[in-house]
């Protein structure tokens, strides 16, 4: 193999990427294959909003939950050999919630699902971090969380048409063996960097671990980027994962056709967005914050428009909807351009998973809050929720966008009080 196969930013480089992006996408689809079956889940488990939002708040938390434990295990075995378990434990899962016919064993099932889709996108950053030039790194990383978004689409308007004329067994068994074609590819192609296939680290010490998770906590600009990634995420997720279909459908009245394309152009957002802000983080790193609050702006503006509208909202401002949701995605990713410029490289996927947990805690909150406010407003716990019960689930959102807001102000002071404008031009600055 030579120099120039090897080499940062090389061919191997790409391919290195391509299979590891090709894992993201896959877990993006497993993790999203439920948002358009939510009604249908219903039917086959016989349940309400609640027990159908548990099955994506169990999915968040064991999400959340691991980010931190998968760090730490990326930092000891290496990004390869983690997504590769990670890979293989989703396709298990997802074969397991296409047979299971009762409600505690497709429960268990999207428990899995989390575990396996937290195993990938850290890995997939890391992976990014030791392929690619440093100047480089920001604009890979969101046309890595841009493409792999593809996954959501795949499982809005195709789901919806293999749900149809597959059945719900066919439709999840035939998405899990995806997984096994990407195992063979994570076996041959990836490598944990260009000098060496496996890098592993120093066994870690319960010492060790809390040293080390301790200074990542500590310091203010991963705090920054746990409340960036926090705000600015929770809202396209909640809708993309869950409650998007039924919102679209039950409270502003539109057919399933028309649902499942506003679903799709959340991640159309996504893609025209991630490039733009990876390049506006380039060149504009101290101003990193500021872009994340635009965003988060604009999206409680168009929130509060939809919500506030007499009626349903007109479909113009439905997409409008969508465009910023949209866009939020991207923004969260930013917080990990924290981690990257606030750690050493032994701390760094801890420190990621640190981060990365907290746009999808803040999602399991709504998701479950969303499901409850549901429930009690609507009678006779029937499925059958109105606008009205929809307008007081959403109105949730903006606790945590309050909290969230209040928070990257909080600590974006306190970064840019221990970091100056030298440390900036070092690579070794937040803001």
């Amino acid at each position: 193999m030579t120099g120039r196969e090897t080499e940062q930013g090389g061919r191997l480089a790409c391919a290195v990427w391509g299979v590891g992006l090709g894992a993201y996408f896959v877990a993006v689809f497993h993790r999203s294959s439920l948002a358009v079956a939510g009604l249908l889940a219903t039917d086959r488990f016989d349940i309400g909003a609640a027990q159908l939002a548990t099955f994506t708040m169990m999915q968040l938390l064991v999400y959340a939950l691991m980010q931190v434990p998968v760090g730490l295990l990326i930092d000891r075995f290496g990004p390869r050999a983690v997504m590769l378990t990670g890979t293989l434990l989703l396709t298990a899962a997802q074969a397991g919630f296409a047979l299971a016919e009762t409600y505690p064993a497709a429960l268990v099932a999207r428990l899995f699902v989390g575990m396996g889709d937290a195993m990938t996108f850290i890995c997939l950053l890391r992976l990014v971090s030791r392929w690619f030039p440093a100047r480089r790194v920001p604009l890979i990383t969101q046309l890595t969380g841009t493409l792999g978004q593809l996954g959501a689409v795949v499982a809005a308007v195709p789901m919806t048409f293999a749900l149809r004329e597959l059945g719900w067994t066919g439709a999840y068994l035939t998405t899990a063996s995806l997984g096994l074609l990407l195992a063979v590819g994570l076996v041959v192609v990836v490598r944990d960097s260009p000098e060496e296939r496996r890098l592993t680290g120093p066994q870690l010490s319960l010492t060790a671990v809390r040293r080390s998770l301790s200074a990542s906590w500590a310091h203010p600009g991963n705090r920054l980027g746990f409340w960036m990634h926090f705000t600015s995420q929770f809202s396209a997720t909640t809708l993309s994962l869950l409650w998007g279909y039924p919102f679209l459908v039950q409270g502003e009245g539109l057919s399933s056709g028309t649902a499942g394309v506003l679903l799709s152009l959340i991640v159309v957002a996504a893609w025209y967005s991630g490039p733009l802000l990876g390049y506006l983080v380039g060149r504009h790193p101290w101003h990193r914050s500021t872009i994340v609050i635009t965003i988060v702006c604009a999206i409680v503006v168009v929130w509060t428009a939809v919500l506030a509208w007499p009626g349903t909202a007109p479909l113009w401002l439905l997409v409008v909807l969508t465009q910023v949701v949209g866009i939020g995605g991207p923004a969260a990713v930013i917080g990990f351009d924290l981690a990257r410029t606030s750690n050493p490289a032994e701390r760094m996927a801890s420190a990621t998973g640190i981060i990365n947990q907290a746009g999808f805690a803040a999602s399991l909150v709504l998701v479950v809050a969303v499901g409850l406010i549901l429930d009690w407003r609507t009678p006779g716990g029937s499925s059958d929720y109105t606008p009205e019960a929809f307008r007081w689930a959403m109105s949730a959102q903006y606790v945590l966008w309050a909290l969230g807001l209040a928070q990257i102000v909080r600590y974006r002071r306190r970064a840019r009080r221990v970091i100056d404008r030298a440390g900036l031009e070092a690579g070794t600055t937040v803001g």
